[in-house]
């Protein structure tokens, strides 16, 4: 047996370990239940000024990235974008919602979206900030 330490991890390394993972893991969890969503949005030139990326995840809409422009901050746009991608995700059988954000980010957005905190870590990613993670428990329930 050998075991090795590396800093930059190789693709190939890294797909044998996913495959192995996720072999184990299909005797848990039916993967035909997951996919992707995005809701995106652009302006009249069609330069992007916000827009969300999630997973689905059996009745779960994971939300991982949202953003939105400068320009288009405090407009509702966030707000917009998050609600369509419930709206989706219901669509799709999802019945909960999933977001993490970090201190300097978006807790009260979320929290006003009707997420609701349920941990936090202390001094991640860095020292001083926090990372959040908030569920909603039912994506019906605006």
């Amino acid at each position: 047996m050998s075991i090795k330490i590396v800093h930059q991890i190789a693709e190939p390394e890294k797909e044998e370990l996913l495959v192995g993972l996720r072999g184990y893991n299909a005797r848990f969890v039916d993967f035909s239940k997951l996919g992707q969503l995005g809701v995106f949005c652009r302006d009249d030139s069609g330069v992007m000024t916000g827009g969300l990326i999630a997973d689905t995840r059996g009745p779960w809409l994971c939300i991982d990235y949202l953003w939105v422009s400068d320009s288009e901050r405090g407009s509702g746009l966030g707000s917009k974008l998050v609600s369509l991608a419930e709206q989706e995700g219901i669509q799709l059988g999802c019945r909960h919602g999933l977001v993490d954000t970090f201190s300097f980010q978006a807790l009260p957005f979320y929290e006003k979206q009707g997420y609701e905190l349920q941990m936090s870590l202390s001094d991640f990613p860095v020292e001083g900030s926090q990372r959040h993670y908030l569920i909603k428990k039912d994506l019906s329930n605006k």
